[in-house]
């Protein structure tokens, strides 16, 4: 956020405050709500800003270190390996923002007259700012010379208006296409990765080609556990980044409130240039590689991250959870569901309506929701959050659950009516699933 408009603000809203004492009540109502709107618009503006299109400085990161923008050149182009083309960048999950395109543009890739196999293509849509989530820093000449990265990247994705990968944008939504691992593959140096971990690039690779389509390891870096003792990828599912209003502790293990983790991932994640502090990260024993390299004393003198953190946090609670479409769910068995939940069902013990979170501290050991506590031990609390229900329709892709575990919502329900010995007949747990799909 910008420190002047801040100033303005305040200044502006003092102003009419005080001209406000000689005019009528009426008056004075009116005068401080188009205040409040406009400064709510301001942040709004400045927030969306931010969300899609602000690097945090994480150029110096993937772009400057990890040579994603070579990559993604191609030899040919001055780059390395082969490029990175539209159609292999829509083949790792990353979407077009059709709203970006010039109308040049739009009408090639309608009339099929521009070639989706050629990184030149990719290099055009970069400058145009359509590549969801990526962002393209260019010189005076116009060439390619690094890239970073947005808030958009994993929490946005696109209607498919035009074709799959090609729409309008859809922010909040979790990318569940997004194969975050075979993009940092495609990186020509992961030295800076390697080197944190205290790994070879072999094993480095390894550990992030696994994590697949729709997941992240947020916590890699800060524990090295690539793995669980299972075998399977210690990688989770991108989580949503609507219907947070309201809800208290953030992400599926609570490690804090959604400034926090905006915090936590400018800086720890996409690797912006900012300020951040955590002191829980110094315990070497649950946290090696993070207090080994100090990331919970992370700071900058050019902090491009923490003046953007109030308009950003203000943006994605207004990013309402999504209405589920019309005609996927049976109204009648939705509202005999609500009924369920609400009562025999016991859902509504911790995901409590308007929220469908606990109000307050809305954390749980494992054993309470009946599955291992994995995951939970890598984070402070060592327990999992109860996530808001609302739009769990569209994040179906990929399983729910941090890990995906429960293919679909009725496997969720059958797993809790064992869990807790619920007892409900097939037609009861019929109703309970429309009714989670009306959310």
């Amino acid at each position: 956020m910008n420190p002047k408009k801040v100033l303005v603000g305040v200044l502006v809203t003092s102003t009419v405050a005080v001209t406000a004492l000689a005019l009528g009540h009426k008056s004075v109502k009116q005068i401080v709500s188009k205040a409040l709107s406009a400064r709510a618009a301001d942040l709004l503006a400045d927030g969306q800003q931010i969300f899609r299109s602000d690097t945090f400085g994480s150029e110096k990161f993937w772009g400057d270190k990890l040579q994603l923008h070579k990559a993604i050149l191609g030899s040919a182009n001055g780059g390395v390996g082969k490029g990175v083309s539209p159609t292999t960048a829509l083949g790792v999950g990353l979407k077009v923002d059709i709203a970006s395109l010039s109308p040049e543009t739009l009408k090639s890739i309608q009339d099929k007259t521009v070639d989706l196999n050629d990184p030149k293509v990719s290099v055009a849509l970069l400058k145009e700012n359509a590549i969801v989530g990526l962002k393209g820093i260019f010189d005076q000449s116009g060439n390619l010379t690094s890239v970073g990265i947005t808030c958009a990247l994993c929490h946005s994705t696109v209607d498919d208006e035009l074709t799959k990968g090609l729409g309008k944008r859809l922010d909040g939504w979790p990318n569940r296409d997004l194969d975050v691992g075979a993009i940092v593959n495609l990186s020509p140096d992961l030295t800076v990765v390697n080197d944190l971990l205290g790994v070879s690039d072999e094993t480095t690779r390894k550990v992030i080609l696994a994590w697949g389509p729709g997941r992240y390891d947020a916590h890699l870096l800060l524990d090295g556990k690539g793995f669980r003792d299972d075998g399977k990828t210690s990688a989770v599912l991108l989580p949503p980044a609507y219907g947070l209003i309201g809800v208290n502790l953030h992400t599926y293990t609570g490690w804090g409130s959604v400034p926090y983790w905006n915090a936590f991932v400018a800086n720890l994640q996409m690797h912006g240039q900012g300020n951040f502090y955590d002191p829980r990260l110094d315990d070497a024993t649950k946290f090696p590689v993070a207090a080994k390299a100090k990331l919970g004393h992370v700071t900058n003198k050019d902090d491009l991250i923490s003046s953007k953190l109030p308009a950003l946090h203000y943006y994605q609670l207004s990013l309402a959870a999504p209405a589920p479409p019309a005609g996927s769910f049976d109204p009648a068995k939705a509202t005999r569901g609500q009924a369920l939940f609400l009562d025999k069902a016991k859902c509504a013990t911790c995901h409590v309506p308007p929220t469908y979170s606990d109000p307050g501290y809305n954390m749980h050991a494992a054993d309470e929701i009946g599955i291992d506590d994995f995951q939970a031990k890598r984070s402070p609390d060592e327990k999992y959050r109860t996530t808001p229900l609302k739009g769990a329709w569209a994040r179906a892709k990929g399983g729910y659950y941090h890990d995906g575990r429960f293919a679909d919502l009725t496997a969720v329900v059958e797993h809790y009516d064992d869990h807790l010995g619920l007892s409900l007949s097939d037609d009861e747990k019929s109703d309970l699933v429309e009714f989670l799909k009306s959310l």
